[in-house]
């Protein structure tokens, strides 16, 4: 299912996949760690997750974006884990990472099965890379937050986003 839902640079662009919704059944997904192991949502069991999508380390709003989750990933409980997940191949994820001192994020490539971003509507048809957004999920894998941001060039909606991790167990 394609459809039209967010714009790059005012220019709109196509999502690949059904769009996510607050109070669905999460879908199970795998992305490729840094050290090229498969990391699935299995893999987080008993714990929230939040997963944040993003075009690619190398643009500057992405990177803010990192930053101000790992951060908020500092202040929040072990009950938590904050996925950040792109195309980029993992070797970009792990070298961003040790640059820019990013810790408690656990980042995840998509780039070669895109099984996230088709399953969650997050796959942009004319780039093959992700937007901007967020999908939260509750240890009982429901869908309790979905952001996807209307221009891939600007951040998420950090209060919202705040506002709704106040609500997990």
């Amino acid at each position: 299912m394609n459809r039209i839902a967010v714009t790059m640079k005012g220019k709109p662009i196509t999502l690949i996949g059904k769009t996510t919704r607050k109070g669905e059944e999460a879908l199970r997904f795998y992305g490729m760690g840094r050290q090229l192991e498969t990391i699935s949502l299995e893999d987080f069991k008993n714990k929230n997750v939040l997963i944040t999508s993003f075009l690619s380390v190398d643009i500057p709003a992405c990177a803010a974006q990192l930053h101000r989750l790992d951060n908020i990933a500092k202040s929040l409980g072990k009950d938590l884990m904050i996925v950040a997940i792109s195309c980029d191949l993992p070797y970009a994820q792990e070298r961003f990472c040790e640059i820019e001192g990013i810790r408690n994020i656990t980042m995840l490539s998509d780039y070669r099965d895109i099984d996230f971003g088709l399953k969650y509507g997050f796959l942009i048809d004319e780039l093959r890379l992700l937007t901007q957004g967020i999908v939260i999920i509750s240890k009982e894998r429901k869908i309790k937050y979905v952001e996807y941001v209307p221009e891939v060039t600007q951040e998420l909606s950090y209060d919202k986003l705040l506002a709704a991790l106040e609500f997990l167990e």
